[in-house]
């Protein structure tokens, strides 16, 4: 007999789906999958097949296809199913073949889901899965998030089958005689999460024979340490930090003040992809002078006199044309409106330029800065370098970065948009027509 009821408790317990709502399961072919569907079945759930053919196996790849094909038809289920040329893709983004089919898989598993309209995508990793992810993570170095190893649900994947082990799996299958087919490749030591699973576990479980009961403790406990992480690194962002304009500013005394330092301060960052050992440059690099910046994927971060600034990095600096009177987006904080009036007494703010309209040649147009601008800095009669003028006004580096400059249709800055207007198109005696332009925040 299936275990019908522990299964659907487990579902109701973990909130992974509700009954009304449509599941793809991924189905390889094997004991773990092969019970996950007939369960499904059982409990009347809605759900469709999709399966990966990763052409790694010669004849055993198309027998698995043949197979999972046969037991969505006999469960009387949509069938979906891609192949893929593993290796090439493996060779081309220099990935090994294990990482190469988990990327290819979960990617057309969400594909597939969004076509057709899928609430969830459920695999079947079990309890035995989640200790082998825990130690293969402990082994190649890993923070709290790797000790809680295999969640239940992130996302749109859920995993119906952790509240099994794999012996249980293996007596469920063989006392309800549930064909399946065997991946060969699952013998094979030379990939490490099996080492761990023929060469590791077993010993472990001499030692204590309840392992997957120890390690599901083990692995709550785990859960919950990180959801405490995770409420103290709130805590500590409200006080060390405060956003301005899309930027993040970290202040440099408290990030001192921080304890343990080395660990709040990574899990501040970790959302912004920084690494272990940029972390660990960062909070050495705190009592030099300002102006050194670190990177990670997505993210720059800068150090300046009293805080760190965090900037998104800007992959693309668009130009952006402004034809005649209206409005402008610039980049995803600044809104830059022009209108014209012939009114010449003005008050000087920061926000606004006054320009001599006559002298305006359309389009005009916007961008950031580059090596080499120059302007004539309003009150001023000779060119100034822009990055000069940046370092006089105490600039940071991602606030330079993000400051948008109007640049009019023969190739000169009329505007660093906020700080200062070019003296060449300031109001005069002969001054007709003004164009004014205003910065407001989006």
């Amino acid at each position: 007999m299936l275990p019908l009821k522990q299964f659907t408790d487990y579902i109701t317990q973990q909130h992974l789906f509700s009954v009304s709502d449509h599941v793809l399961l991924g189905v390889s072919g094997g004991k773990d999958s092969v019970l996950m569907a007939q369960l499904f079945k059982l409990a009347g759930f809605n759900f469709s097949i999709a399966h990966c053919n990763f052409n790694l196996r010669a004849d055993e790849a198309h027998r698995d296809e043949a197979f999972v094909k046969l037991l969505a038809q006999e469960l009387e289920v949509p069938f979906h199913v891609v192949h893929f040329d593993t290796e090439s893709f493996a060779k081309e983004h220099k990935i090994s073949i294990q990482m190469a089919a988990r990327q290819l898989r979960y990617q057309w598993f969400e594909e597939t889901r969004k076509a057709n309209g899928y609430n969830y995508i459920a695999v079947a990793h079990h309890q035995s899965d989640a200790i082998e992810t825990v130690l293969l993570n402990l082994v190649r170095g890993t923070g709290i998030s790797g000790m809680h190893g295999i969640l239940p649900k992130r996302d749109r994947l859920i995993r119906p089958l952790l509240f099994l082990s794999r012996v249980q799996i293996d007596q469920l299958v063989d006392e309800n005689q549930l064909p399946f087919v065997e991946d060969s490749s699952n013998e094979v030591s030379k990939y490490a999460r099996n080492k761990i699973r023929l060469q590791v576990v077993p010993h472990l479980r001499d030692i204590n024979p309840n392992l997957e009961h120890t390690f599901e403790k083990n692995i709550a406990r785990f859960k919950e340490l990180e959801l405490l992480l995770q409420q103290a690194v709130k805590q500590v962002a409200s006080h060390v930090s405060r956003d301005e304009n899309g930027l993040l500013h970290i202040s440099i005394e408290d990030v001192k003040r921080l304890s343990p330092q080395k660990l709040l301060f990574y899990e501040l960052l970790k959302p912004f992809h920084f690494t272990e050992a940029v972390v660990d440059e960062i909070l050495s690099s705190l009592e030099k002078p300002s102006g050194t910046s670190f990177y990670s994927v997505s993210h720059r971060l800068t150090v300046d006199r009293l805080e760190l600034i965090l900037s998104p990095v800007e992959t693309a600096k668009p130009l952006l044309y402004l034809h005649g009177e209206g409005h402008l987006e610039v980049g995803t904080e600044h809104l830059i409106s022009l209108s014209f009036t012939d009114r010449l007494n003005f008050k000087s703010e920061k926000n606004f330029a006054y320009v001599d309209a006559n002298l305006l040649i359309f389009p005009l147009v916007f961008r950031y800065w580059q090596n080499g601008d120059k302007f004539k800095p309003l009150g001023m009669k000779s060119f100034k370098k822009l990055s000069d003028f940046f370092v006089d006004e105490k600039v940071p580096l991602p606030i330079k970065d993000r400051t948008p400059l109007l640049i009019n249709g023969n190739g000169e800055i009329v505007w660093v948009v906020g700080m200062r207007q070019d003296e060449r198109y300031k109001l005069s005696a002969t001054t007709k027509k003004v164009a004014i332009f205003e910065l407001s925040n989006l």
